[in-house]
């Protein structure tokens, strides 16, 4: 089990309050400096008092300024807390702060983000073991209570997904895991979802990404497959079989009830089968006769139309 967020990025918003000065403060806080000293070095030639506590000022308010102004980038939010009480979520863009008394103890990323789960050895409702993983997108709609309903969101969403996935498995057949997964992600979006919209979490979808199963019951599972499509094989041959003698019925019934439609089917049985090859056949006196070439040739000279001269 890993979780997808980016390097370096804590585990909850508990600790990533502290963050380094941004580019404009560090700017303003040389400027002051900058125009303090100078009015410093003014007072010591002129000797003006009130020039001096001005420069002393400048100077105070430039060291001041990296702890009182903060950036929050445009897919960040910032907790502010003054003296311990929530004061307000702020973000995007610059906001001021009071030093020393507000404090920023969250900067939530409300980007959509991914975790990488996994159910180990996990029991279907078949009692079949099998090793699930998965990956769920979800993202925070909530700054407020993603920050203060829960330490660790990051880690909660993770056993959250986790124990979902295992309580889905136990409750599916092994079947119907395999054979419809798009009904599992679903249900799984639903589940989690359902548990992290009291922290301020969205679940955006659920990918379940691969299912094993142990490798005997895969060995067991592929025989099972080549004995249904050879027996549906069997199937298929038995009906071309049974079209093919129901043909051979209606073939023989009509030969039946016309001699010579089967005189004239052997004959060409014959020349087909010596058209191609030029071969010879030698065929019994008896058979000759009984093909009765005579009566043949007289019924096709009946059925030929006069030819007119």
């Amino acid at each position: 089990m890993s979780n997808s967020y980016a390097p370096g990025a804590a585990l909850g918003p508990a600790r990533v309050g502290r963050r380094g000065a941004n580019a404009p403060a560090m700017l303003l806080m040389a400027v002051l400096c900058v125009l303090g000293v100078l009015a410093i070095s003014t007072t010591k030639n002129a000797g003006a008092t009130p020039l001096l506590w001005v420069g002393i000022g400048l100077v105070v308010l430039g060291v001041l300024t990296p702890m009182s102004l903060k950036m929050a980038n445009q897919w960040e939010r910032a907790v502010v807390l003054r003296l311990g009480r929530l004061q307000a979520v702020r973000g995007p863009g610059l906001f001021v702060i009071i030093p020393f008394i507000d404090d920023v103890t969250a900067w939530l990323d409300q980007r959509i983000q991914t975790t990488e789960f996994n159910a180990e050895q996990a029991l279907s409702k078949d009692t079949v073991p099998v090793d699930v993983d998965a990956v769920v997108f979800w993202q925070i709609h909530d700054a407020e209570r993603a920050a203060l309903e829960i330490t660790d969101y990051r880690s909660a969403i993770s056993r959250v997904a986790q124990t979902s996935l295992r309580e889905m498995v136990g409750s599916s057949l092994l079947s119907s895991l395999l054979a419809d997964r798009k009904h599992g992600d679903e249900q799984l979006r639903e589940e989690i979802g359902r548990k992290t919209a009291d922290w301020g979490v969205t679940a955006i979808s659920v990918e379940i990404r691969d299912i094993g199963v142990p490798d005997a019951l895969q060995d067991a599972m592929s025989r099972e497959a080549q004995a249904q499509r050879e027996a549906a094989a069997r199937i298929h041959l038995g009906q071309a079989e049974q079209q093919v003698a129901q043909k051979f019925v209606e073939a023989a019934e009509i030969y039946a009830k016309s001699p010579a439609a089967l005189q004239l089917r052997a004959m060409n049985i014959i020349y087909e089968t010596t058209k191609e090859r030029g071969a010879t056949i030698l065929m019994p006196t008896a058979m000759v006769d009984a093909m009765n070439p005579g009566g043949v040739l007289g019924l096709v000279q009946a059925v030929r139309p006069p030819v007119a001269s």
